[in-house]
């Protein structure tokens, strides 16, 4: 059996779809920093998977970057050009409208860099992707972020997606020491990524996405840095974020915690009650936010997506 690549990026937009809801809420005084980086964290770790998987796309589209024959249609409102003679290897995608569903518009480059003698079949194969004035705007209320840095994605495990329902799993990881973020107020900061994102097939695609740096006793950290504020922070996967194509690429859930200025954990795959519910469930799903300010006033709040 065959997957089609392209299925992926439906995670991104249920990831989307989580975490516009908390932006409705009403914020008091001294949760509204938390409360604004945490939205900040989500549109970039969002935007990045959707990158992520157009970096799968392209990459598992080349013979000479996959190591495989056939091919797979490419990413939506962008061009792609491939080297495949130089050393290394690039592949250049050049961004000129909305994704695939139509929830962000992209302009900007991202330029895909590999050995000559790699193939990104292979286990521990490893691609630096450049992001180059990349700007992601969320259409919903004309957000944007602007991207620029290098990461490195590395297959950790080996295998391409087309052949994961014969696999155990397929993993990779996203890394990055200097990805400069300019949000919409024209601010810029400078952040580190640690992200392993693991896929299996369990009657469908099943996405894992976890947190893989250490800084003393806080583990499981996937973005730390400075927020737009002037802030150090952490955000950690206590939990991994499940995404399952049988659940239509719900998150079913899954615990983020964000700490440096005070702390606020995000449980999800809730029902109503506030008790884990069952795949596909109906209706909403929930996730309970709760977080405490720095003044010490601490909220606990059950909100849908």
């Amino acid at each position: 059996m065959q997957i089609n690549v392209r299925l992926m990026s439906v995670i991104t937009l249920a990831l989307f779809t989580t975490f516009t809801a908390c932006k409705k809420e009403p914020i008091t005084n001294d949760s509204s920093e938390m409360t604004t980086h945490s939205e900040d964290q989500s549109i970039v770790s969002n935007d990045m998977d959707d990158i992520a998987n157009d970096v799968n796309v392209a990459l598992e589209s080349s013979a000479s970057f996959s190591g495989r024959e056939s091919k797979i249609n490419g990413v939506c409102n962008a061009t792609a050009v491939i080297d495949s003679v130089s050393n290394p290897r690039t592949i250049t995608i050049n961004y000129e409208g909305a994704n695939c569903f139509g929830t962000n518009s992209r302009t900007g480059t991202v330029i895909l860099s590999m050995p000559a003698a790699s193939r990104w079949k292979d286990a521990g194969a490893a691609i630096t992707v450049t992001y180059q004035n990349l700007k992601i705007t969320r259409l919903i209320d004309n957000k944007s972020i602007t991207l620029n840095g290098a990461l490195t994605f590395t297959n950790v495990s080996g295998g391409l997606m087309i052949n994961l329902p014969n696999m155990t799993n397929i993993i990779h990881t996203i890394t990055s020491s200097n990805l400069s973020i300019k949000f919409a107020d024209s601010t810029v900061r400078t952040w580190q990524i640690a992200r392993k994102r693991t896929f299996t097939y369990d009657n469908g695609i099943v996405v894992s996405i976890s947190g893989i740096h250490s800084d003393g006793n806080n583990t499981q950290i996937a973005e730390w840095g400075t927020n737009r504020f002037g802030n150090p922070f952490t955000t950690s996967i206590t939990q991994p974020l499940i995404f399952r194509q049988d659940c239509e690429f719900r998150l079913t859930g899954g615990q983020v915690k964000h700490q440096g200025f005070g702390t606020a954990t995000a449980t999800f795959g809730l029902n109503a009650t506030g008790l884990p519910t069952s795949c596909p469930g109906s209706g909403h799903y929930y996730y309970s936010l709760e977080w405490t300010g720095i003044g010490g006033n601490t909220h606990n709040v059950l909100l849908p997506y």
